[in-house]
């Protein structure tokens, strides 16, 4: 018996988990039922299409000719699934499936293939982990053995979008980016292959794209490590599997060279000016702002069309505090697509600086639309801080503290000390009260917070020797720091029957 059939056989015996693969036949442990599967991938299609680019809508023929050939794969799949196909405007050489068959592929990849049958053995292979269920067993064996449930948390994405996020992609979008097991990618090119030769496809397009990919992980290219290779690894192993498949299977089918390169003309052609874009992401990202204008500039004079290009123009002058022409070019990229999130958080947070706040808080909250992210609940928090709307800064501020790790999450977090520690402090100072060997009551406190605090009070109540209850209050003295732990005795005897509680009812930050 295979891993994965045995993983099930002893799951079965203990959980009512288990449901028929409907690719394979066999018996897999789930806990995620087809219609949560289905609920998390049309929830998570648009902000993980937003994390990562958002659709390459510059070559609308693309992504129907994208579409049409997935359509073919997924009506050669025996399980029908409301399946869809985009292209996102990613140059990371990447695919991905979400549950229920929202599938995805990126431009970034798409230059690197050669015909259709090579694009339909990766649709193909995105459409059986769609079909056989893999990420809602990723999901299952995660809540087993490590206690996940199906919530929202911090995206990660290798577009430089998806670390902004505060929310929107969640556990169905970190498996897309999470590396698939042996036998589930396996599964994948065996059953991707028979759906393209169903399909009309030469299924040696399997091999020739699994050669390809092995050429470049031994080159270890950056790009594709990041990208494919993360979440599909490939081996030799699997290079020997299609070829044996493909010698199986039906000879003759269409290699759709030339027509792949029509599809492909316009994309291609723009391939320069994308290659010019991502090294100036990559020098601003090193802090080398005339550089990365010069890129910017360069792929704007190559292909003008592209929003992005405009972005990145937007970034290098907020980033040098020219305000006014990063809403400019804000601007220029919302003029060619009004639909990604990053154009509206960019140009809020310029409109903020130029005081601008009706307007900035208008372009904010239609990037939260679009994706959360925790720039955008920062900067909000910001706004409702500074015109005295204080709860509502609170709870922008408490989306990015708890959003994760990182300069903004810390900033935040220190904005909710400064609001909220004078007027709740108990929630961030830990107390307790009881007694020593001596038998006095003695009150204990904690700092749980990043920031030194100090005026710190305890109220606690105890019962005395009449068995009357009483309450005091014990101050702190000086500056008590992150983590630290100080007892203070208070002159009162402790007696069998005294039973004490405390609160803190005054801290501040320092």
């Amino acid at each position: 018996m295979h891993n994965q059939g045995f993983y099930c056989f002893v799951f079965c015996i203990f959980f009512a988990g288990c449901s028929v693969n409907p690719v394979t036949g066999d018996r897999d442990f789930m806990l995620v039922s087809g219609e949560q599967e289905l609920a998390m991938g049309l929830q998570q299609y648009v902000p993980m299409q937003q994390s990562q680019g958002g659709p390459y809508d510059v070559d609308p023929a693309l992504t129907a000719y994208v579409e049409n050939v997935g359509q073919k794969l997924a009506a050669a799949s025996d399980v029908k699934l409301p399946y869809e196909f985009v292209v996102l405007n990613n140059s990371v050489p990447n695919a991905w499936a979400l549950p229920g068959g929202k599938i995805a592929i990126n431009r970034g990849l798409l230059t690197e293939l050669n015909s259709e049958a090579e694009l339909a053995a990766v649709l193909g292979h995105e459409v059986v982990h769609a079909a056989a269920r893999h990420s809602a067993q990723q999901m299952s064996r995660g809540m087993m053995t490590q206690g996940l449930v199906l919530a929202t948390t911090v995206a990660a994405s290798d577009s430089g979008y998806g670390d902004l996020a505060a929310m929107g992609a969640g556990l169905a979008g970190q498996l897309t980016l999470s590396r698939y097991g042996r036998d589930a990618e396996l599964e994948s090119d065996k059953y991707g292959m028979r759906y393209m030769s169903k399909a009309g496809y030469d299924p040696q397009g399997a091999v020739t794209l699994q050669e390809t990919f092995v050429r470049l992980s031994e080159g270890h290219e950056q790009d594709w490590m990041s990208g494919l290779f993360a979440s599909h690894p490939p081996s030799e192993e699997r290079v020997k599997e299609n070829r044996l498949r493909a010698s199986k299977l039906p000879a003759g089918g269409e290699l759709g060279t030339e027509r792949y390169a029509a599809a492909m003309k316009k994309t291609m052609a723009a391939k320069p000016a994308y290659e010019a874009y991502d090294k100036g992401r990559k020098a601003l990202g090193e802090k080398k702002n005339d550089e990365a204008l010069a890129l910017a500039n360069e792929a704007l004079a190559l292909f003008p069309e592209e929003a992005h290009f405009h972005a990145l123009r937007g970034d290098v002058r907020l980033i040098s505090k020219q305000y006014d022409m990063a809403v400019t070019n804000y601007d220029r990229a919302i003029d060619r697509r009004d639909g990604f999130f990053y154009y509206f958080l960019q140009r809020g947070i310029a409109k903020q600086e130029l005081g601008q706040t009706d307007s900035a808080i208008v372009d904010l909250e239609r990037s939260l639309e679009l994706m959360p992210t925790a720039p955008a609940h920062f900067t909000l928090g910001e706004i409702k801080e500074q015109r005295g709307q204080i709860a509502e800064a609170i709870e922008h501020y408490k989306i990015v503290a708890k959003s994760g790790s990182g300069d903004v999450s810390k900033a935040a977090y220190e904005a909710l000390l400064r609001l909220e520690l004078p007027t709740k402090p108990a929630s961030y100072i830990s107390s307790a009260c009881g007694s020593e060997n001596g038998g006095q009551i003695v009150v204990q406190v904690r700092n749980d917070t990043p920031v030194s605090v100090t005026g710190v009070q305890v109220q606690f109540q105890y019962v005395d020797s009449s068995g009357t209850q009483r309450q005091r209050v014990q101050s702190f003295s000086g500056e008590l720091v992150p983590g630290k732990i100080v007892t203070a005795g208070t002159g009162l005897t402790a007696y069998p029957s005294t039973r004490c509680e405390a609160v803190v009812i005054a801290a501040k930050p320092l």
